[in-house]
């Protein structure tokens, strides 16, 4: 009981200092695409440099975000069951040591293993955080307080490939890993001065936490939530993965030019985030979400048929693809956290694991050897598209709890 009243006091605390709160939760959010976005304009040099393909280079991205998600389900029981902090403070303490570690590496093995340690530590950052949202705000502010930390996590995307370029441009690719480490430590001084949130700890032995994913694997309005918003993110994957061959080798941009275009990419994502907050003030949220959707799909056409013109037609199409994806975002990560009343902590992971497993599964199929990668980004996003703006008419006519 002690513990719960002390919780419900810092969770008055946070929520009266949301320039504090926002922007933490934002960056512990932000932590795959700062840690490999930033990495993104070193990727062809990298491989010239070890004379290996491509493909073997951009298998790092891969491998992060499996393991990244493998993690997530971790973490999430974890925080469920010993509270959030302790769970962030051990996986940023990993981040921060295999980030300085990687600054070191000499070969394509060396940087998988160190994507691979990486992402076991980074992994803390999103499911908790998510969850930690759920904890402190409810049904329509948690809805706004995301849609604010997917502004500002759109910073991550647009800022990490700049940086990255800008060291390039005057140092070495080994100080993007120092700069993650200094990444790390700011996010770890942040958790050290932020209270608990979680209002009471579950007595779940961990040993019985394959129950808790049972319980939610058979929630089908949650479980559907999940995947549409999994398969509506794959092409965004697809885009990371295959953006610095499209941009670089296809376009012939330098690092620095590439940067900024990826950056673009980012600017629309944080721009739809930011739509979708103004927006809900007077839009319901399901009618932004089918905008969003045929958004998505339309975007895939222009891309298909105007995308091979020139790197301006290439990022104008994929703008809109974004734009469209940031918009759906906030009241889809939402609209899936309303259909689970425990187990809150799973829940999160759960749902970002299945995220980043289909992300991974996108950046591997992008990385293959085909001839024109853009094509076949195209085509990728008008099937996703297709599927997911089916698979919402679906959801409404059923009815699901949060739509109104």
């Amino acid at each position: 009981m002690a513990f719960k009243q002390k919780t419900n006091t810092s969770k008055d605390r946070i929520q009266k200092n949301l320039k504090v709160t926002v922007p933490l939760l934002a960056l512990l959010s932000a932590f795959p695409p700062l840690t490999t976005d930033m990495i993104l304009p070193a990727l062809p040099d990298l491989a010239k440099s070890w004379n290996v393909s491509l493909s073997l280079i951009n298998l790092n991205l891969v491998f992060f975000f499996v393991t990244y998600g493998l993690f997530l389900l971790f973490y999430g029981p974890i925080s469920d069951r010993y509270g959030r902090r302790r769970p962030l403070l051990v996986g940023l303490a990993v981040y921060i040591v295999t980030s300085l570690l990687g600054a070191f590496v000499s070969g394509a093995p060396m940087l998988i293993g160190t994507r691979i340690l990486q992402a076991a530590g980074a992994a803390a950052g999103s499911s908790i955080s998510m969850a930690m949202t759920k904890d402190i705000f409810v049904g329509s502010e948690r809805e706004r307080i995301l849609a604010y930390i997917a502004v500002i996590m759109g910073l991550a995307p647009m800022l990490a490939p700049i940086i990255g370029g800008w060291i390039l441009l005057y140092m070495s690719w080994h100080w993007i890993f120092l700069m993650e480490a200094f990444m790390g430590i700011i996010a770890m001084f942040g958790v050290l001065h932020f209270p608990e949130t979680l209002p009471e700890v579950s007595e779940t032995p961990l040993s019985q936490v394959i129950n808790t994913y049972g319980r939610l694997l058979l929630n089908p309005p949650y479980m559907i939530m999940v995947l549409v918003m999994s398969v509506s993110f794959f092409p965004l994957f697809s885009f990371i993965a295959g953006s610095s061959a499209i941009y670089i080798n296809e376009f012939g941009l330098s690092e620095q030019k590439y940067s900024y275009f990826f950056a673009l990419n980012a600017l629309a994502i944080m721009t739809g985030a930011f739509s979708c907050l103004r927006l809900t003030r007077r839009v319901n949220s399901k009618h932004l979400m089918t905008i969003a959707f045929a958004g998505v799909f339309l975007g895939g056409i222009f891309l298909l048929f105007m995308g091979q013109h020139g790197p301006w037609s290439f990022a104008l199409s994929m703008f809109m693809v974004s734009f469209s994806l940031g918009l759906s975002r906030p009241p889809s990560n939402n609209l899936a956290l309303e259909q689970v009343d425990q187990d809150i902590g799973s829940a999160s992971s759960l749902l970002i694991f299945t995220y980043f497993i289909f992300g991974a599964v996108s950046m591997w199929f992008i990385s293959l050897e085909w001839a024109d990668k853009i094509p076949v980004l195209g085509t990728t996003v008008i099937v996703c598209g297709a599927l997911v703006f089916t698979a919402w008419f679906v959801i409404q006519k059923r009815g699901v709890k949060g739509i109104a």
